[in-house]
């Protein structure tokens, strides 16, 4: 006994030593912070700082209102008030997002994607990321997606076909969900087209696991803001407690994963058939084609021009598949509702679409004819401008650093700076839709739904560093959006059938339409919250003259 108490002291006394060291560096962080003397929202707790608030209010509204009163670089607090920083300065966001590698995820965030999505191409970093986006990149080149438009167009003929049986056979429109349906054909529509599997997610009377396994992930009807999260990612030892928000998740990605990897041996038997019947030489990238993202991404990883050491294990192969499920899926439903949304809010817009829809006589179009219709573009482009799906997204700085700004900021003690210095493991929000929605870059107007302006673009927004099209919705740098094509040529699909066949009008007052993010924006009624996500629409057939 007299030796374990010999043992057991010093290893407690360690322990406390660590933990009142650990305390210390909470209690002391804001008092030595660079960022304690930026301008900022007063903390509104200790424990919650201003998570809170994010959590319950609009966020990019809030984003703006904060930015409205202490400028475009601010700092608010989080957990247990540890200094975040928000900025809108182009030219630190380009910094952070083209160093990706000092600037990665936060550990936090990568835990719950992990839990989500398992370790995908959104969960990794580094050198590991650079090698599963090098094998992912050929399953959404334009050639591939050029390939899979007949499916968008199909399965966007399914869900017209769908409401339109909902339609009574009068003048009369029906109140449609349309959230519902276009939720359930973006899941068609990346069964078929990432995996060859048909999901039927419209048939009622088929009971679709993974439809269920998606609500747990994305509602955002039945939570409030809790602390546990926090805790879990922080104490392993929380993590298995039984009915929490982590428990649900691992739940839910436990059913795409035994879904996902009963795809991927069916692919990868499909797969090494194909290439057993190919010339004797061996198989290269540039001649592997599959008319699916799964087996595309499966052949592209087992050419012989690919070298050993970049190739992916059958587990990183395995772990796109809930990546692909929920990235190609979720954000495009989303997009598409917004859309139908904002035509309800500006019937003279809906109508001037629907005008340019009727000019293509082909009523299956390809992917060429679809990019051919200029205000479809702009509409798409506009939806996601104003709409982005996702509103934001955080790093977190692996080192001291200096953030280059292009507008110099003043703190609190009235000196003026023109850069931003950054401690190490510092968390830094990158405000996509605020960015999107700036009226210094987009003119007094920016808050509005008007595609027109892609006409003539102002000249400040050439400066966003953005993938594509003047916008923050695909980010930019190393980790953005390698499905961006397939998302835009979906939507483009998607409001082309809809639209041809029906007129939308909104079965609610506008300021009764909340939006509630989860990963994505969502849709709710506020008087109807015990209905779930929904998007309530009139939908009327559209009887050409």
């Amino acid at each position: 006994m007299g030796l374990i108490s010999v043992v057991a002291w010093p290893l407690t006394l360690a322990g406390s030593a660590y933990i009142l060291y650990k305390v210390s560096q909470i209690l002391l962080y804001p008092w030595f912070s660079h960022l304690r003397y930026i301008p900022g929202p007063p903390s509104a707790s200790f424990f919650y700082g201003n998570l809170k608030q994010l959590f319950n209010a609009d966020n990019a509204a809030l984003h703006e209102e904060w930015a409205e009163k202490y400028g475009n670089t601010l700092r608010f607090n989080g957990f247990l008030n540890m200094n975040r920083l928000y900025t809108m300065d182009l030219r630190a966001i380009n910094y952070i997002l083209t160093h990706s590698m000092e600037y990665p995820k936060p550990k936090m965030t990568r835990f719950f994607l992990s839990k989500i999505l398992g370790e995908g191409v959104l969960f990794a970093e580094g050198e590991e990321h650079r090698q599963q986006r090098r094998v992912i990149n050929p399953a959404f080149g334009p050639a591939q997606i050029r390939e899979l438009t007949s499916i968008f167009v199909d399965k966007a003929i399914e869900l017209r076909d769908f409401w339109d049986s909902e339609i009574p056979k009068t003048t009369e429109p029906a109140r449609i969900n349309v959230f519902d349906g276009l939720t359930k054909t973006t899941l068609n529509i990346i069964g078929l087209a990432g995996f060859n599997y048909e999901f039927d997610a419209l048939n009622p009377e088929k009971n679709n696991e993974l439809m269920e396994a998606f609500n747990v992930i994305f509602s955002t009807t039945d939570e409030r803001f809790s602390i546990m999260p926090i805790l879990q990612a922080r104490l392993p030892f929380l993590r298995g407690l039984p009915g929490t928000r982590l428990r649900r998740f691992e739940e839910a990605r436990d059913i795409m994963r035994r879904i996902g990897m009963q795809l991927v041996q069916e692919r990868k038997a499909t797969a090494m058939k194909s290439l057993a019947g190919e010339k004797t030489g061996g198989i290269e990238r540039k001649d592997l084609h599959g008319r699916d993202l799964l087996t595309t991404l499966i052949k592209a990883n087992m050419a012989t021009d690919l070298p050993e050491n970049l190739r992916l294990s059958d587990e990183d192969v395995f772990w796109q598949v809930p990546t692909f499920l929920v990235a190609g899926h979720e954000t495009t439903s989303s997009a598409v509702t917004w859309c139908l949304y904002a035509l309800t809010q500006a019937p003279e817009v809906q109508q001037k679409l629907r005008e340019e829809l009727f000019t293509l006589r082909n009523e299956t179009p390809m992917m060429d004819e679809l990019n051919s219709l200029p205000y479809l573009d702009a509409v798409v482009r506009e939806t996601l401008r104003v709409y982005a799906p996702v509103t934001a997204t955080v790093r977190e700085a692996t080192k001291d650093d200096v953030l280059p700004l292009a507008t110099p900021y003043t703190d609190i003690r009235g000196q003026v700076h023109e850069t931003l210095r950054v401690d190490k493991g510092t968390t830094l929000m990158i405000p996509i839709l605020s960015i999107n929605r700036s009226k210094a870059l987009w003119g007094e107007d920016a808050l509005e739904f008007r595609p027109e302006r892609w006409e003539c673009l102002p000249e400040a927004v050439s400066e966003i560093p953005g993938l594509w099209g003047n916008i923050l919705t695909f980010i930019g740098g190393p980790r953005s959006c390698v499905g961006y094509r397939f998302a835009l040529v979906e939507m483009k699909a998607l409001i082309f059938i809809l639209l041809r066949a029906f007129e939308f009008k909104l079965a609610v007052p506008a300021d009764e339409i909340q939006k509630k993010s989860r990963m994505v924006q969502r849709p709710m009624v506020k008087s109807e919250m015990d209905k779930g996500n929904q998007m309530p629409l009139l939908v009327k057939r559209h009887q050409r003259i």
